[in-house]
């Protein structure tokens, strides 16, 4: 019955959503809530989810509403150790034979590109690929790299192997028979002792990066907007964050000073968080403590933050992931590794430590375990081993025991056949023990260590995980080793952030939860095993705004300028190479395989080798 004095409050509208994606089928990653059919973000944030009638009273004059017409729709994904901001300042310098299936194609791919690049700039193949991927299963040879480009230097790196140089960039590098090779690397010279142009990593990869290094740079106009595409070709496959793992050549904070500015103007389509890695041998000290006193983890905000010092600490500390050369013997490195801990856990850093070989991880935990006898272990500051691909179970449980995690790459997809040849399948069977780490409890993230030892696409890494393959389709793990689809998906969203302490906020779909999200080409938790590799996203999300936009929804994402310079290979080709366009590029991969079968059947009418059932490829290449 009416009440004297009190009257009705005023109905309240729920305030409507900036972006409804609708009609989906959404893996939210999150245990309480595992799916949905829509998801409603306001604000940059997940506003609401459940089906479509559920969340049609959001739908305003201003709601922006996306059918997904029944596609898969999963968190954004989360590359725990990525060059991104190296990648972005020499992405459209670079042409990309990431996807490429054949060396026919790369090679005409190279010969196009010499036609077009001006002179006194070079042709760069810049990682990402490797002999596996490629019908023939061999690399090019030098001759091969003269006849594409006689007078425009080539420079064509190998992972962290080794690298080849057409005359052009031998000449332009200014090698000669007096240069003297650089430690840990070597200049291959022929029988007159010219460089040959082969250089390998010996174990060290020094010398690949420093021959890079010689040439020309972009300017920092072209550098912003070099960046930026890179972003959004990360984008395109679904990537929404990344943790900046830093690297050789990365200067803080000149290297730093592209990314600081598209932050500032808002220009991020990626979330980044960064790390910090002295450059000098002999200087890490100072440079980690000078660091400390400029700036401290966690400064910035969403979408740029820094989260602390690595992949290296110190030099002498580093190993190398060069399985075709034997494993390094590092000399005495503790003192100064143990002070640049101590500096770096009574500043309040985290850290990250490139480490691939058991030998010195155990090396490491032991100095870990001298300063938790003093209490700084575990000490509330995040810590990680990346790579950790012959960790051993013993040493799992030290880490546990010290708080630390693990992040791993799947560097094996790539050079899982070096490690083979080398160590045998029963060390191979558990490089890295993925599912070993998870047993224990550990935090374990995934990413790829793009752009240079492996491709930045994380469908390749997410098909390494759940089938043990190579991307030659060599069968490297047992079950017992495999991961299931949820769970590797969980490593490439809900493990990067809990490397960066955004595990709240980030790596599943809730309310409250950063609005980032990708459309799938194709559903990953159902599509035959050999599909994934191929899964790209058809619309990509971060923080409610649409940065990727292909299929039925292009035009709807934010427009990004032109790629310049004109000439790069990346306004011709694109970065990863699908093949979904691809009549042209199936028929080279038809021709270069007839060929490989006639080179096999001369190689046997030789004596060669033995006639068996023809196969594939040349059996020389055959792994």
């Amino acid at each position: 019955m009416p009440v004297a004095g009190l009257v009705p409050a005023p109905r309240r509208e729920p305030a409507q959503a900036d972006l409804l994606v609708r009609n989906a089928k959404v893996f939210t990653g999150d245990p309480a809530r595992p799916g949905a059919r829509a998801v409603a973000i306001r604000g940059g944030r997940v506003a609401a989810l459940g089906d479509d009638h559920d969340l049609a009273h959001l739908v305003g004059p201003g709601t922006k509403v996306v059918d997904a017409l029944g596609r898969r729709v999963i968190p954004g994904l989360n590359d725990s150790h990525l060059h991104v901001i190296r990648g972005g300042l020499n992405y459209v310098l670079e042409l990309r034979w990431d996807g490429v299936r054949s060396l026919r194609h790369a090679l005409a791919m190279l010969r196009e590109q010499a036609g077009r690049t001006p002179k006194g700039q070079w042709i760069r193949v810049v990682g990402g690929w490797t002999a596996e991927q490629f019908a023939e299963r061999r690399m090019p040879t030098v001759a091969e790299l003269n006849a594409a480009a006689p007078d425009t230097p080539v420079f064509v790196l190998h992972l962290y192997q080794s690298a080849l140089m057409n005359r052009a960039a031998v000449k332009a590098a200014g090698f000669t028979r007096e240069t003297p090779d650089p430690r840990g690397g070597q200049i291959v010279r022929g029988r007159d002792g010219e460089p040959n142009g082969v250089l390998l990593a010996a174990p060290s990869a020094l010398v690949l990066y420093s021959t890079l290094a010689k040439a020309p740079a972009l300017d920092e106009a072209d550098k912003r907007t070099s960046t930026r595409h890179f972003l959004r070709e990360l984008n395109r496959f679904g990537l929404t964050s990344a943790v900046d793992a830093a690297g050789g050549f990365q200067n803080f904070p000149d290297n730093y000073a592209t990314v600081s500015d598209l932050a500032r103007s808002g220009e991020l389509s990626l979330r980044i968080a960064y790390h910090l890695f002295p450059q000098t041998a002999g200087q890490e000290l100072a440079d980690l403590k000078r660091w400390t006193e400029m700036v401290k983890p966690g400064d910035g905000d969403e979408w740029l933050r820094l989260n602390g010092a690595g992949e290296n600490l110190t030099w002498a500390a580093a190993d190398f992931e060069n399985f075709s050369e034997p494993r390094p013997e590092l000399g005495e490195y503790e003192p100064e590794f143990e002070q640049a801990v101590r500096l770096l856990l009574e500043n309040g850093w985290g850290f990250r430590l490139h480490a691939t070989y058991d030998e010195t991880i155990r090396r490491d935990l032991a100095v870990f375990e001298k300063l938790a006898a003093e209490g700084l272990f575990p000490g509330g500051n995040r810590w990680l081993f990346d790579h950790a691909e012959t960790v051993s179970a013993d040493s799992l449980d030290r880490i546990a025991a010290l708080g630390g995690a693990v992040s791993v790459q799947n560097r094996m997809s790539f050079q899982g056949a070096a490690f083979l040849d080398r160590y045998g399948a029963e060390a191979a069977a558990h490089a890295p023990p993925v599912r070993a780490m998870l047993d224990r409890g550990l935090t374990v993230a995934a990413g790829t260590d793009a752009t240079r030892v492996s491709s930045y696409n994380p469908w390749v890494a997410l098909h390494w995980l759940v089938t043990g393959r190579t991307v030659g389709g060599t069968r490297l793990y047992p079950a017992g080793n495999l991961i299931d689809r949820e769970t590797a998906l969980g490593l490439y969203t809900r493990g990067g952030a809990r490397l960066t302490g955004e595990q709240d906020v980030k790596g599943t779909l809730r309310e409250g939860s950063y609005g980032d999200l990708a459309v799938l080409s194709d559903d990953y938790l159902t599509v035959p095993e050999e599909v994934i590799p191929g899964i790209e996203s058809v619309l990509t999300v971060v923080g409610g705004r649409i940065v990727w936009a292909a299929a039925e929804y292009e035009g709807l994402d934010e427009a990004v300028p032109p790629v310049s310079p004109e000439w790069s290979p990346v306004a011709h080709f694109g970065g990863y190479q699908s093949g979904q366009g691809g009549a042209r590029q199936a028929s080279l991969v038809a021709e270069a395989a007839a060929e490989s079968e006639q080179h096999r059947r001369w190689r046997v009418a030789r004596g060669s080798v033995p006639d068996t059932t023809p196969s594939f490829v040349d059996p020389c290449f055959d792994h």
